[in-house]
């Protein structure tokens, strides 16, 4: 459950370096735009999670403010009970991060931080309000934390570019440490949701091994292959089962979402 709450904040697509000569490409995303994901494991509706985007006031302008929730429901809470909140502030020219906040309680094992991005001099002033400690991280330019990477990497311009094959890393601080998250595209199939078949684009996301996932876990994300590069479907095949998120509702959306066939 765990691991599938924080590949949904994973979830991004593939991109190139930033400094491309491509026109400028409009923002996937806006303000007002919400969505929700029902996460099973195999029968069993084990949690929620959802993702909404909000504006807010750093360095005297206006950001975006990202709120990414998981949690669980039903039965599954008894057993195991999720109460995550990440939240991400980031530039909305640039997409680069001014603060995240990271508060969890996942089984009882819980987190209460946040983290400050001094993007003159590349570093991360970390404070964890549970130990009562302020740590600053030296961190490679463009970095990004585990949310604002969802975002950024859907308004990319040359991810509609990509070929079969593809994958790029991306420098993305997590758990007070740098890693690389890389993508590599899969290639694209018309997938069947509850909204009516999609056209999709499918990715497989790793984590440097050792952190959150390792690479030899299967995992698979479908991404909607229009304007909105919206998240579909999330795939963990486990040693027993499997984990499956799928998208259950959304609202928001910058443009129009693309369905080939109702239900």
């Amino acid at each position: 459950m765990k691991k599938v709450l924080l590949l949904f904040l994973f979830l991004s697509i593939a991109s190139f370096d930033s400094q491309t000569s491509s026109p400028p490409k409009e923002d996937a995303f806006d303000v007002g735009e919400w969505f929700q994901f029902r996460i099973h494991y195999g029968l069993i509706n084990a949690g929620m999670a959802e993702l909404s985007m909000h504006e807010a006031i750093r360095n005297n302008k206006k950001v975006f403010h990202a709120k990414g929730r998981g949690y669980t429901t039903g039965m599954t809470k008894f057993f195991f009970k999720v109460e995550d909140d990440y939240q991400s502030f980031f530039d909305k020219q640039t997409g680069k991060p001014y603060q995240f906040v990271r508060k969890i309680d996942e089984g009882g094992y819980t987190k209460n931080q946040e983290g400050f991005f001094n993007q003159s001099n590349n570093t991360v002033l970390v404070k964890d309000y549970k130990r009562k400690t302020e740590k600053t991280f030296q961190v490679p330019d463009k970095t990004q934390d585990i949310l604002s990477t969802f975002y950024y990497l859907r308004n990319h311009p040359n991810v509609d570019k990509l070929k079969v094959g593809e994958s790029i890393d991306i420098d993305m601080f997590f758990d007070e440490e740098t890693t690389k998250f890389k993508l590599k595209f899969i290639g694209r199939e018309d997938l069947k949701t509850k909204f009516g078949v999609v056209p999709a684009m499918i990715f497989r996301p790793y984590v440097q091994a050792g952190r959150v996932f390792k690479e030899q876990e299967s995992l698979t994300v479908w991404i909607s292959d229009d304007d909105n590069k919206l998240p579909l479907r999330i795939k963990a095949e486990l040693a027993v089962g499997s984990l499956k998120a799928d998208l259950e509702k959304f609202k928001g959306l910058k443009h129009t979402f693309t369905v080939k066939a109702k239900p």
